[in-house]
């Protein structure tokens, strides 16, 4: 096939170091499910990479997110407060622990959640009961803890957040699923309060085919979680199991992709950011493109890379005919039918706005320099030619 005839792809696994040396270890000693070395080594490798001292490896990033989320203390009925603008797992895993989402509305610029809004709504719509718990004053249910996501692995404002979750004594779990490899002043995202999760899916910068990690510095946490992942047995001859537990663990042969794939990450999230780099060079005053804001305290992995424009639309249609494949940005979790009648925070809809004009374009890290000329050239001639 020819150069002009290949569809660059958006996003896809680069599987070219140790992957198969080590699935086919897996294979021939016959350790492929849940035990064998390259789960513990995979979590360790993951955590390390953090700067986190534990790590449990999970089936997928929203397996470790409803995890987090009971570690987190939350219970059927409460709330717990996260971005409208995001992948649905994140709303998803609340929903899996009983609880519903309290959806906040976007920053225009960076497409982090908007901490105004969520300061006015703590201070506004929640107070403390003689319990000591913040609840909502419409209906006097517990507003547990704040899921926060990375998105697009951006990270917000770390500092100003943490401010206000002291001030309303609210805790946090981060949903870093797309942020591995990105920092916030030097340090890296997951690693800001005591859970943090990471996602392993095919199109994130590393993947396991499936899979997650939940990093953390507590000890005894790390130990639930590694319980309740593995059907909550007590012990390892007998099927004795205390509680409800989940069959979430991931498995020695993903594993073992995984360890492979975690060897290449330094190189992945430079290539990465070359992408970044190279798109803001070669886009930047193309038509009437932006660029999702990213701030200075922030390294940015690039996972995916975003533009904005008010012709999304047809600018989808044209490259994906010009077999360069790119997606719309997700939809909001309040324009979703199991979403829709959730608490809203929000004053103009900025997710609407990110949602109707943006959208994803090539970024493989196995992408190459003619790619992403074809790439930039494709989105040059439609705004030449068609606008």
């Amino acid at each position: 096939m020819s150069e002009k005839e290949k569809t660059v792809l958006l996003s896809v696994p680069n599987i070219s170091g140790n992957e198969l040396k080590y699935v086919k270890e897996c294979l021939e000693t016959g350790w492929i499910s849940s035990a064998g070395s390259y789960v513990d080594k995979f979590e360790q490798m993951v955590a390390d990479y953090a700067g986190a001292k534990y790590g449990i490896a999970t089936m997928n990033g929203t397996a470790a997110l409803h995890i987090a989320l009971l570690l987190a203390g939350v219970k059927p009925k409460d709330y717990v407060i996260v971005s409208n603008m995001t992948f649905v797992a994140s709303a998803n895993s609340i929903k899996y622990a009983g609880a519903d989402p309290i959806l906040i509305d976007a920053d225009p610029k960076t497409w982090q959640m908007d901490l105004d809004l969520l300061d006015e709504f703590l201070e506004d719509k929640t107070s403390l009961n003689s319990e000591g718990e913040r609840i909502l004053i419409s209906d006097g249910r517990c507003v547990k803890t704040i899921m926060p996501v990375h998105i697009q692995g951006n990270i917000f404002d770390v500092d100003r957040f943490k401010v206000i979750c002291e001030k309303y004594n609210m805790s946090f779990v981060e949903d870093a699923a797309e942020a591995l490899g990105s920092k916030f002043k030097g340090q890296s995202a997951g690693t800001f309060n005591n859970l943090g999760v990471f996602s392993f899916n095919g199109n994130k910068i590393i993947s396991t085919g499936g899979g997650g990690v939940i990093v953390t510095n507590d000890k005894l946490l790390a130990q639930k979680a590694k319980h309740l992942t593995t059907t909550a047995k007590v012990d390892p001859m007998l099927y004795y199991h205390d509680e409800v537990g989940y069959n979430y663990r991931l498995v020695n042969v993903l594993a073992a992709i995984g360890v492979a794939q975690m060897e290449q990450l330094p190189s992945f999230v430079n290539k990465k950011q070359f992408i970044g780099n190279y798109y803001r060079e070669h886009l930047l005053g193309v038509g009437d493109i932006e660029f999702q804001l990213v701030n200075d305290e922030v390294e940015h992995n690039d996972w995916l890379f975003t533009i904005k424009t008010k012709y999304q639309k047809e600018l989808l249609k044209y490259l994906n005919a010009n077999k360069v494949m790119s997606r719309p940005f997700w939809m909001p979790m309040n324009q979703l039918p199991m979403y829709k009648n959730c608490h809203y925070i929000t004053k103009i809809d900025n997710c609407k706005n990110i949602h109707d004009s943006c959208l994803s374009i090539p970024c493989s890290t196995g992408i190459t320099e003619d790619d992403l000329k074809k790439v930039v050239e494709t989105i040059k001639k439609f705004f030449n030619t068609c606008i």
